[in-house]
């Protein structure tokens, strides 16, 4: 009985907290009009939002407060219509007023007095403007730092395909292929991030793709590899049977093998002291990762095992770290097919797409709630509004920006982000209540002040999360 009379005493406290709230925006649009209320709105509310978190337990299942879905009531729309232009930079700013004048009288009467200096007139720069120096600044990558990654990139896969082929010579890897974001342009900041696809060659014949919502999983984000043909070649026929759990090649068995091989077997000192470099595989990552550290950058290549599609098949399975039943499945990567649908939308109409993709990445990586952002998500938000028959010039990209932001809060109201290219998989669903609430406030306070997301990518640092 106590502990009900907490909660309802707690409960009435919230109710007249909200009744506060709800008499302070509604008349704030009355005396502040739709933005200055939504600025309040902001404040007011996040000072609601501390106070329901000091308050509450942390084992009460009521939700934390949903106050950026709250402000959504309030959106500030002039934020996002045309704004009358700013004066041009280059017309003539009128001088100040002149002050009360002194008495006229020789220049020199008074050498002490330094002579007044007018100061120039700040400079008034447009958010599209503000957005493109962001872009130059912090977003586009030196090209002699892309080379080297490139380059360190190229000799660890020749070092790790030589390895793989004198120590597993009885199993077919196809040659590593470096790829990724870094070599389609797509990556923002910093050339810290590089994949090493290490491909299996099947034989023709033997194994068929089964989808995910077919399997045990019932997961659409993924792929099994079933063995066939059981009947005419035995199980031994192929190398790749030794990895097979319930007649599937299973991911799982797969990456333990590699992960044993990186972490104990291949002599990275003496690959990075010939490559001018310190190499080391990280432990901590349920993934296969090498950290690689140069004199002028730090790289991490992720190792990743992949079945490639047949033919024209554009499908690239990846074997990745899943849990449950999905296990021993394979995950679709979409990241080919995401760039090379963004590539063919802006070559149709030289559209400026990727380079929206890139300060949205450039925004995420440095914030601490919006890091949870990866390109995958990203990626989705600008194909879905990369569709729409709109202005794509660059002179648009500013107003492009705040539509990807409302998206995506609007995604995030709802909780679901649906695949562009299979829309049974939500890229929400990796994402836990609490996230979705962080990240929805932090998108929804910026689209009322979009230049301080950009000062605080400036401020803070980060890689980009894949």
């Amino acid at each position: 009985m106590a502990e009900f009379s907490q909660k309802r005493g707690k409960r009435r406290g919230d109710e007249g907290l909200g009744s506060v709230v709800d008499f302070l925006l509604a008349n704030a649009r009355l005396v502040l009009g739709v933005g200055g209320a939504a600025v309040l709105g902001i404040a007011t509310l996040a000072v609601k939002r501390f106070i329901d978190r000091a308050t509450s337990p942390q084992d009460e299942d009521d939700t934390k407060g949903d106050s950026w879905k709250e402000l959504s009531l309030l959106k500030a729309t002039p934020n996002l219509q045309p704004r009358p232009p700013p004066a041009a930079l280059s017309q003539p700013v009128l001088p100040p007023a002149p002050l009360p004048s002194a008495p006229e009288g020789p220049a020199d009467t008074d050498p002490q007095v330094p002579p007044q200096l007018s100061s120039p007139a700040p400079l008034c720069l447009t958010f599209q403007e503000k957005l493109l120096a962001f872009e130059r600044d912090h977003v586009t990558i030196p090209a002699a730092q892309v080379a080297l990654a490139k380059q360190l990139a190229g000799d660890i896969a020749l070092e790790l395909q030589a390895y793989l082929r004198s120590k597993f010579s009885e199993l077919p890897f196809g040659a590593l292929v470096p790829q990724g974001p870094l070599y389609d342009g797509l990556q923002a900041g910093a050339a810290d991030h590089v994949r090493l696809l290490v491909p299996l060659v099947l034989e023709p014949g033997l194994w068929s793709l089964v989808p995910g919502v077919d399997t045990v999983a019932r997961d659409p984000r993924c792929w099994a590899v079933r063995r066939t043909q059981l009947e005419f070649r035995p199980r031994g026929s192929s190398p790749w049977d030794r990895f097979l759990v319930g007649g599937y090649l299973s991911s799982r068995v797969l990456l333990e093998l590699l992960r044993k091989a990186l972490a104990a077997s291949v002599n990275w000192p003496a690959i990075g002291s010939l490559l001018g470099c310190l190499i080391r595989p990280s432990l901590a990552s349920e993934e296969l990762l090498l950290e690689v550290q140069h004199e002028r950058l730090e790289l991490t290549a992720a190792v990743l095992v992949a079945v490639p599609g047949a033919d024209a098949d554009d499908r690239l399975l990846l074997a990745w770290p899943l849990e449950g039943l999905a296990g021993n499945l394979w995950l679709q990567d979409l990241y080919p097919v995401e760039a090379a649908r963004l590539r063919a939308l802006d070559d149709h109409d030289s559209g400026t797409r990727r380079r929206l993709l890139l300060l949205l990445c450039g925004i995420c990586r440095g914030h601490l709630a919006l890091g949870r952002l990866g390109l995958s998500h990203l990626t989705q938000v600008v194909l879905h509004l990369g569709e729409e028959d709109v202005d794509w010039a660059e002179e648009a990209l500013g107003e492009r920006f705040l539509q990807a932001l409302e998206l995506l809060i609007g995604s995030l109201e709802r909780a679901s982000l649906p695949c562009h290219f299979n829309p049974c998989v939500n890229l929400f669903d990796s994402l836990c209540e609490e996230e979705i609430d962080d990240i929805g406030y932090a998108l929804y306070s910026g689209l009322q002040a979009p230049e301080r997301l950009l000062q605080m990518g400036r401020d803070r640092g980060g890689r980009q999360v894949f």
